[in-house]
C-alpha cells in the first residue's frame, strides 16, 4: 500500500483550518516508547507518558486526522455499547460504578483538554438524546433511566414523552426518549489537530506520513521499528491503530481482535433561511434505538445524518443513497435540500462491546475497540495505556480487566457482518 493516502472529502476537512506540514521520521533514532497510530488514543497516550518524563515518539502512517479521529460524527459520549445495568448483572455493581465513573471522566476530560490547549473545536456541551422508535424501546429506556438514577445516583438522565420529543427534534416518529445532559457535540478534526499542536508545542515528537512497515523484536530486548525513510529503536511500543490495524504490517498482531465496521455520514448544505432551519434546536446529538442505528446532529447550520450499513472496503453510492432516504423519512421538510458531503470511516467493534487496553508481551501494548464512542473515551484512555506500559497499578474496570480475544472466523468477517446487518435491517423494517 502506498503512503500517504489521500484525505477524504468530509465536512470536517472542508471546515477545518489548513493542516500542518507533515513531519516525517527520517534516519535512525532511539526513544523509550513508540506509539503507533496518531489518533486520539495515540495522542492521549503520548501526553500521559510525556508527563511522566518518558521519551515518547508518535508514528502515524498517513496525515494526522486521516483515520477515525478525523472522520467520526463528533459526538462526545461516555457510554458503552453494553448498559451499566447489564455490567452489574454480569460483573457486579462495583464494576458497573467504576465503568460509569470512567465514562463521566472521559466526557469531562474533553472540556479539560480544550481549555488546556486553547482549542477552538466548536464544542457544545449540550448532551445527547436516545430516541425510541417504538413503545418497547421506550420501555427499555425508561427502565434504564430509573436504574441509573436510583442505583448509580446519576441525576443527569431523564425521560421525554412524544410531545417533548417533537418539540426537541422538530419532526414526528419517536414515542419518547432518554435525555442525558452530559457530553455534547464537537468538531472532531479541529479537536484532534488542536491536541496534536498542543503536544508538539510541549515537545512531544509526532511524525505523520511515517508508516511502520515492520516490528523487529531484538534479541537483547526492545524493538526496532522499520519505516520507509528510517528506523526507530525503542524499549516498548503501543499499538493504537484500532479499526485501521490492517493498513500496515505493524497491526498484524491485533487486527484480528476487532471487526472493522464501516459507518457512513452525509451533511446538508447550510439551512439558514430554508425549510428545516429550526430542526434540532437544542444542538444535541441524537441516536435511534433501532438495531441498525441512525444518528443525527447539527453542525453550525447544517444537519448531519449517519449510520451503519456502508459495508465493504470502500464507499458505496448505495449506502449514501440509503442514508438520504432515511434522512427524508425522518425530516420530510428537507426534501430538495442539497447534500454537500458524503463520507465514511471504520468503527472498531469488539465481541464483548467494550474497549480494551492490554499487553501482548513484555514489549507490545494495545488499546482499541471503542465501538463507535471513541471521541471522549480514546482521548481519555491514554492515562490507562501509560499505566500499562509502565507497569503501574491501575483500575480501568473491564477495559483492563478483561482480555481482548481474537474474532472467531476472522477471514469471513465481512460476510458475517453483512448477514447480521441484513437480519437487523429486516427486524427493523418489521418493527421488531
Amino acid at each position: 500500500m502506498k503512503f500517504p493516502q489521500a484525505d477524504i472529502a468530509s465536512l470536517w476537512q472542508a471546515s477545518a483550518p489548513p493542516p500542518p506540514e507533515p513531519q516525517r521520521l527520517a534516519g535512525s533514532r532511539q526513544a523509550e516508547i513508540a506509539v503507533i497510530g496518531g489518533g486520539y488514543t495515540g495522542l492521549s497516550t503520548a501526553r500521559a507518558l510525556a508527563r511522566q518524563g518518558v521519551d515518547v515518539v508518535v508514528l502515524e502512517a498517513n496525515r494526522l486526522g486521516w483515520g477515525a479521529s478525523g472522520r467520526n460524527g463528533g459526538v462526545v459520549s461516555g457510554k458503552f455499547r453494553i448498559s451499566y445495568a447489564r455490567m452489574a448483572r454480569l460483573w457486579g455493581l462495583d464494576v458497573a460504578r467504576r465503568m460509569h465513573g470512567i465514562g463521566v471522566a472521559a466526557m469531562e476530560n474533553v472540556a479539560d483538554l480544550l481549555d488546556e490547549y486553547d482549542i477552538d473545536a466548536q464544542y457544545r456541551p449540550s448532551g445527547s438524546l436516545r430516541c425510541a422508535h417504538r413503545p418497547e424501546a421506550l420501555s427499555a429506556l425508561r427502565e434504564e433511566c430509573v436504574w441509573l438514577r436510583d442505583v448509580l445516583g446519576d441525576r443527569s438522565v431523564s425521560m421525554l414523552d412524544a410531545t417533548e420529543m417533537h418539540d426537541e427534534i422538530g419532526a414526528k416518529g419517536f414515542c419518547g426518549g432518554m435525555l442525558n445532559l452530559r457530553g455534547g457535540v464537537i468538531h472532531p478534526l479541529r479537536f484532534h489537530r488542536g491536541l496534536a499542536a498542543g503536544l508538539r508545542a510541549d515537545g512531544v515528537a509526532i511524525h505523520d506520513e511515517s508508516p511502520v512497515t515492520a516490528i523487529e523484536h531484538l534479541r537483547g530486548g526492545g524493538l526496532n521499528l522499520h519505516l520507509p525513510q528510517g528506523q526507530l529503536r525503542v524499549q516498548q511500543a503501543v499499538l493504537a491503530t484500532n479499526a485501521y490495524s490492517s493498513l500496515t504490517p505493524a497491526g498484524d498482531a491485533i487486527r484480528r481482535r476487532v471487526v472493522p465496521f464501516r459507518s457512513a455520514m452525509i451533511a446538508t448544505g447550510p439551512l439558514t433561511g430554508l425549510s428545516g432551519a429550526t430542526l434540532l434546536g437544542n444542538g444535541r446529538s441524537y441516536t435511534e434505538t433501532r438495531r441498525m442505528m441512525r444518528w443525527f446532529r447539527m453542525s453550525g447550520d447544517r444537519l448531519l445524518y449517519g449510520g451503519r450499513g456502508a459495508f465493504g472496503q470502500r464507499d458505496r453510492a448505495s449506502a449514501f443513497a440509503a442514508l438520504e432516504r432515511a434522512l427524508l423519512r425522518q425530516f420530510p421538510q428537507l426534501e430538495g435540500q442539497e447534500i454537500t458531503h458524503r463520507w465514511s470511516g471504520l468503527v472498531a467493534m469488539t465481541m464483548d462491546s467494550l474497549p480494551h487496553v492490554g499487553r501482548l508481551d513484555d514489549r507490545l501494548v494495545y488499546a482499541m475497540g471503542y465501538n463507535g464512542t471513541g471521541v471522549a473515551m480514546a482521548s481519555y484512555m491514554g492515562r490507562h495505556v501509560a499505566a500499562t506500559v509502565l507497569n503501574q497499578p491501575d483500575d480501568a474496570g473491564l477495559i483492563t480487566g478483561l482480555g481482548l480475544r481474537n474474532v472467531p472466523f476472522y477471514p469471513a468477517r465481512e460476510i458475517g457482518v453483512r448477514l447480521v446487518a441484513g437480519w437487523y435491517q429486516a427486524l427493523d423494517a418489521l418493527g421488531k
